[in-house]
């Protein structure tokens, strides 16, 4: 069977059409994000603040060192969390595969909070090893108890039982800190983009420069593994092998988001499946960059919810994207009636 039998094609309308949506939602959201909160600020001091270099005052301050960094590292998170939700759903041939659902956030999250609670002496440049060691041990566990289970239903509860096993020794290890370390969990625990600024920024591009172009160089194995275990093995495809590098490429790929900003869930759920329903279209070579960019424009949208919404007061985006998540999961569940197939 060949590859294009199975996908639909590719046409330039398919590519373009998202392309214009995220563009112009991206430029309309940063431009709320930078205009809007404490203080906000009029057209005029916006522009000031942005284009003006000969002083240094309180709004281009605000705007440079606060406001930009966050819209920046909003934009990379999701773009980091797009792409794994799509590859992990094409290694695993199912469409509610993602890292959240997979033991791989909980296991990177446990991880972390490990190294604040034991206040263990590694440095901020290694903690994403760290999360990357913690997923790891989190998504084997899930593929190892999951090995002869079949459907959707079965990988999905080892997951959500392996996750709970790991969140419960999270509230244990968490039992085990003082108040400061309490308060420092509570709000990375959600999932924020709070207080984040240019070293939080610096330290996922190195990662988003060397783990998302690898992630690319898969996507015609990603088109043949949907095709079923058997007809992947007969077109050549080591299936175990190539889905084991996918887990580990995918669990590299949440880390650095788990290590900078704590588990923002149901992006990587989200984003793949919002590019197939518009561009109606399984091929990976499409769904992969599309998502991509989908889960960067939704995480930074959602950060511009969370922080104005109820401004002054604001919500953990990782809340906002969970409460979103949980709502498509329950409604996709209902719309198959159970998920008694493959999704």
């Amino acid at each position: 069977m060949q590859e294009g039998t199975h996908v639909h094609t590719i046409g330039r309308r398919s590519i373009l059409l998202p392309i214009f949506l995220f563009g112009l939602l991206f430029m309309t959201t940063g431009i709320i994000h930078l205009k809007y909160g404490s203080p906000a600020m009029t057209w005029a001091e916006l522009l000031a603040a942005i284009f003006s270099n000969t002083e240094v005052d309180l709004h281009r301050t605000i705007v440079w060192e606060m406001r930009i960094p966050r819209i920046v590292l909003g934009f990379l998170v999701g773009t980091m969390l797009g792409a794994a939700g799509t590859m992990m759903q094409g290694a695993m041939n199912n469409k509610l595969a993602g890292p959240e659902l997979l033991g791989i956030s909980s296991g990177a999250s446990l991880a972390m909070a490990a190294i604040t609670v034991l206040h263990l002496p590694i440095s901020v440049l290694v903690h994403p090893v760290v999360a990357l060691i913690g997923g790891l041990l989190g998504g084997f566990s899930v593929v190892l108890a999951s090995r002869g289970s079949r459907g959707t239903v079965g990988m999905l509860l080892i997951g959500m039982s392996v996750s709970a096993i790991l969140n419960g020794l999270l509230i244990i290890l968490i039992a085990l800190g003082t108040s400061n370390d309490v308060n420092l969990l509570y709000t990375y625990l959600l999932g924020s983009l709070a207080n984040r600024n240019w070293s939080h920024v610096l330290r996922m591009l190195p990662w988003t420069a060397a783990v998302l172009p690898l992630a690319f160089h898969f996507t015609r194995t990603l088109n043949v593994l949907q095709l079923g275990d058997e007809a992947a093995a007969g077109l050549g495809v080591q299936v175990q092998r190539s889905r084991l590098m996918i887990l580990v490429l995918c669990t590299g790929l949440v880390a650095i988001t788990v290590a900078q900003c704590g588990p923002i869930g149901y992006v990587a759920l989200l984003a793949p499946h919002s590019i197939r329903s518009m561009v109606g279209s399984d091929d990976n070579r499409l769904v992969l960059p599309l998502s991509a960019l989908c889960g960067g424009i939704l995480l930074m949208t959602a950060d511009t919810v969370a922080r104005l919404l109820l401004y002054p007061m604001e919500i953990p985006v990782g809340v906002w994207t969970t409460l979103l998540g949980g709502a498509f999961f329950l409604f996709f569940f209902i719309k198959r009636q159970g998920g008694g197939v493959n999704a």
